[in-house]
């Protein structure tokens, strides 16, 4: 290969500079020519000022950044037959050889259904804060989206202590609660509500009312936000009506965990599949994601990487009943 492509999709994560940053890097030691490709498959089908050439200066001071320098979008035009036709052609024009994806499971949909149609080769890199990706042990941006969570808790937990109140504390996580798990155990929370886990607010009026009775000063629960009952308001609006006496405050963190400097090991697990991504795509591998297993580079078909549920912790599950006592 003697040009490729490189883009974000889907939603943004921090760590994704650092990751194009290594891409360029490994590509231009290799004598291969970036070409970044703005806003994702939007700015693939639109073409034009959305190519743009890359080089080592091009991604200088980058690594701390937030969000991303190729920005992201989600296109509705390339799930279309037509809009992927207009893609392949613009890429052809470029002439861009084989593409690194970096982004989550759409971004790899997407890449997957391009190659079985026109023959682009791609690797994807997994950038995403849920860490819900089949492959690797973390994502691109989860210890960043955790590490926001944490410091929130932290000081919402000053203000619980002082007034001696309930925080539901919601983080994001529609269809799966890695973010709530992690952030549960490291900000000393008492309960978690999760997407994969099943339980009823009957176990919350139950906690709370025994809560009461020992007369805990104070109580945090995090709440992912495609749990089965609901947001957290929905929830401390339930347990209000249902426990006499009993008051909450809620705390909806929303896309501030998307946001901010990634942390040192975000950047470091970015530039390490940067660098494997590449050296996939120039040994002729394709559609395939690189992970970090056991602290190696890993590849895994998008097939795969997709369709196979990553499953949470037990043993994390397990210690919150042994912590909250």
């Amino acid at each position: 290969m003697k040009k490729i492509g490189v883009f974000t999709s889907g939603g943004d994560a921090p760590g994704m500079n650092a990751c194009v940053r290594a891409v360029v890097r490994t590509a231009i030691t290799s004598n291969v020519e970036v070409v970044g490709i703005m806003q994702g498959y939007k700015g693939m089908i639109e073409g034009g000022e959305n190519f743009v050439p890359l080089n080592s200066r091009s991604v200088g001071n980058i690594i701390q950044r937030g969000g991303t320098i190729l920005k992201s979008s989600r296109s509705k035009a390339f799930m279309t037959t037509e809009g992927r036709k207009q893609a392949h052609k613009n890429l052809m024009a470029e002439g861009i050889e084989g593409i690194i994806c970096i982004g989550g499971n759409g971004t790899f949909t997407g890449a997957e259904i391009f190659f079985n149609e026109f023959g682009i080769p791609s690797i994807g890199a997994p950038g995403t804060i849920d860490n819900d990706l089949y492959g690797t042990d973390l994502t691109i941006g989860f210890d960043t989206a955790i590490n926001t969570a944490v410091d929130a808790i932290d000081k919402i937990r000053d203000t619980a202590d002082s007034h001696g109140r309930v925080f539901f504390i919601e983080v994001m996580g529609r269809d799966a609660g890695f973010i709530a798990l992690a952030a549960t155990i490291a900000g000393g929370a008492e309960m978690v509500m999760l997407p994969e886990v099943r339980e009823d607010h009957h176990k919350l009026i139950d906690f709370f009312r025994s809560r009461q009775q020992s007369k805990k000063s104070f109580s945090i629960v995090v709440v992912a936000e495609g749990n089965f009952e609901g947001g957290a308001m929905a929830i401390s609006s339930l347990l209000n009506k249902e426990i006499p006496g009993f008051e909450s405050r809620v705390v909806i963190l929303g896309h501030i965990q998307r946001g901010g400097s990634p942390t040192a090991y975000d950047r470091v697990l970015a530039t390490k599949l940067g660098y494997g991504a590449v050296n996939a795509l120039l040994a002729g591998e394709k559609n395939k994601m690189v992970g970090l297993l056991n602290n190696k580079i890993a590849l895994t078909p998008f097939i795969d990487s997709i369709n196979m549920k990553k499953d949470l912790n037990a043993d994390l599950l397990n210690l919150i009943s042994i912590l909250n006592n």
